[in-house]
Parts: C-alpha cells; structure tokens; sequence
C-alpha cells in the first residue's frame, strides 16, 4: 500500500530538511519505544516515522518518492540496502540466472568457471559486538576471538608440499574444463580431475589437503570509532575467511549494537532524558544537575512555573558525529512530581494554599478549562 511520508511526519512537500529533522524528532520522542513500554501501536508508528525521515532525508530517494511514490522507494534500488545482507552475497539477482546456465551446459558457462576458480576469494564473515553507549561515545579498541579457515602454516597458503608450484592438470591440458558433443550442440563442463583450476598438486601438503587453509582461531584487536550506533558497520579489510589456495583472503564486518542506557535514550545524535522535579521546584524555579556522559553534570535553570513536558538543551553534549568534531545536544524533559506520603502539616499548608489561591491567576490552563466545560452547560 502506498504511504505518504510527508503526512507521516507532519510536513507540507515542500519542507526543508530542517523542517524534516524538527518534525522527525518530535514524533521520535513523542512514539519511542522506551516511553511507551508494550505499546504495539507506538511501536508501529515509531517504525513508520523512521521510513519516512529515512526516504524524505536523502535526496536521490526523497525524488524517487516524489516520481513513483513509496513503491517506487522501495522496489526500485531506494530502499537503504547497502548490498551488504545477512548471507553475504553480493551478486545480486544475477546469481539464479548464472545457475540456470551452469545447471544446463556446466559450470564452464557459470562465473565460477575455471578464472573464478583459481582465484577464489575467502567468505566474508559478520561479527556481533555489543557496547555501551559510553563506549560508543568515546571510541574504544577491543580484543576479539573468533574461528574461522586460516591460511595454512604448513605451506603459507600454498597448498603444496614445500611450496612447489602446480603442475598443468593431463585430463583437461591446464585449460580447466573439458568438451562433449551431444549431436549438434558442444557442450564444456569443469574439468572433474582439477576442480576447473586447470593444475594439479604433484604433492599437496599434509596438513591442509591441498587447499591452502585450515581451520584456526583468529585473534585481533579492533578499533571502534566514536559515535558509533546500533546497526554501525565496520569493515576490516582481509580479515575473513582465507583464500583457497593463496586467493585473497574474504573482510570481516563488524557488526555494532549500542546497550539501552539507564538514563539517555538516543535518536539520531541527541540524547533524550525525563528529569523528575519536585513540584516546589517547578513552582518557584531552581536548578537541576544532569551528567553528560563524559561524568561531568551540566547545570539547568528551571525558571518558575515549569510544567511537565518542557525541554532544555544542554548544546554540544550530545553523541559525536563519526570522524567529525561535531557532536549532538543534550535535551532534558522535565516531568513535576505529585508529593505523596504526606504529613499532618503538609496537608495543612496545601489546604492553606488552596484556599488562598487565585484559579485565574495561579492555575490558568485549569481555569480556562473548566470554564470552557462551565460555558457548555450554561
């Protein structure tokens, strides 16, 4: 079903991307997940207002949706896909009708042919890391473990005893594959004899079989930029699954989930907090201290008469913008706290507060309220 993303967040066509990021941030913290525990419908409107913002943003997909509509975002090569997916194939679409040919005529027709195969690259390998969002506040460097094929000791990747070089395979004449007639058709399959490689190992080594890999235990240190989010991909050159027989070694991604933190919620580079504050406070105004996630408190003025629900930003305090020097803001929502557990004399001077209080003066949204539902019935 087609979605219209400018109603989604509240914006007319022609809104600035300012006008996306204030509305998109508004709807962020109004519909996030952490402020409405167990609330399915929030939860669906907090994903709706991301594929808006993440469409209306970028402006090559903001075009495609203004042409085609959310169809044409997200079936026509505009819906975010870096290429990079969970099975790590980056061959796209094209791999079924490559094995459609290599099912018919052999793989000789397919790209896994005997060029492919001399030179087949190690898998790529996806790591999980989890962090918290102090960490990816500041960067950090981090020692990881993981199994995987490593480049044989033995014979360096090789796959040959003494590193000798190969020999031109005799069933196939070093050209990796072989031909038969099927009356007027010519068929060429893999050679079965060398795999398609077109050589052969006159002495494969021990350890590895021939292939040039065992499997090991990789032991590296990785350095985590600051500003990193949940979703954040790194990619390590070389570091994956090593080649088959000396080929280039596959990446290692890594892959990066941000802790929810006890006190910050973020969206985007800000980070979101609700500070309880005594009534008193919001009555006749105060300073609260809330810290940054360097450890040092920041210092906000509550002017008199607050109510609950108004933001303050702490400008700068927020998380860094990767290999930048910008960073977002601090924005604290303060929420007024009922006193409960009275005593005797508490009670007391809130009855005598009452009763010498002016409604109009003191309480003016419940007085135009109440004077509104007065008016209905007058």
């Amino acid at each position: 079903m087609a979605k219209d993303y400018y109603s989604i967040l509240g914006v007319s066509k022609d809104a600035t991307q300012e006008d996306l990021k204030k509305a998109y941030r508004k709807l962020a913290v109004k519909y996030h997940p952490d402020k409405n525990p167990g609330d399915k419908q929030a939860e669906e409107k907090f994903k709706e207002i991301n594929e808006a913002y993440d469409v209306l943003k970028d402006e090559q997909k903001r075009a495609a949706y203004d042409r085609y509509g959310s169809e044409g975002v997200q079936n026509g090569g505009f819906n975010g896909s870096s290429g990079f997916s969970g099975g790590f194939d980056f061959s796209g679409n094209f791999s079924n009708f490559s094995d459609i040919f290599e099912e018919m005529f052999g793989s000789a027709f397919s790209s896994h042919g005997r060029q492919g195969y001399q030179q087949q690259p190690g898998s790529d390998i996806r790591y999980d890391i989890s962090i918290s969002l102090e960490d990816a506040y500041k960067g950090m460097t981090s020692r990881i473990k993981f199994t995987t094929l490593v480049k044989c000791p033995s014979c360096n990747g090789a796959g040959s005893e003494g590193n000798k070089k190969p020999s031109p395979c005799p069933a196939c004449g070093g050209r990796g594959s072989v031909r038969s007639n099927h009356g007027f058709i010519t068929v060429e399959k893999t050679c079965q004899t060398c795999g398609g490689s077109g050589s052969v190992l006159s002495d494969p080594c021990k350890k590895c079989s021939g292939s040039g890999r065992i499997k090991g235990e990789k032991n590296l240190e990785i350095n985590i930029p600051a500003g990193v989010a949940t979703g954040s991909k790194i990619r390590i050159v070389g570091e994956g699954e090593a080649g088959f027989k000396g080929a280039p070694s596959g990446n290692l991604y890594i892959f990066v989930n941000v802790l929810k933190h006890k006190i910050f919620d973020r969206i985007e580079n800000d980070l979101h907090c609700i500070a309880p504050i005594t009534m008193v406070k919001a009555a006749l105004g105060g300073e609260i201290e809330v810290p940054d996630l360097n450890g040092e408190n920041c210092l906000i003025k509550i002017p008199s008469g607050a109510q609950t629900g108004a933001s303050f930003r702490i400008k700068g305090k927020g998380m860094p913008f990767i290999n930048s020097s910008r960073k977002g803001d601090i924005i604290v929502e303060v929420a007024v706290e009922i006193p409960v557990s009275l005593s005797k004399k508490q009670k007391e001077i809130l009855e005598q507060f009452a009763n010498e209080k002016d409604e109009k003066t003191n309480s003016p949204k419940s007085f135009e309220f109440f004077k509104k539902i007065k008016d209905m019935f007058s």
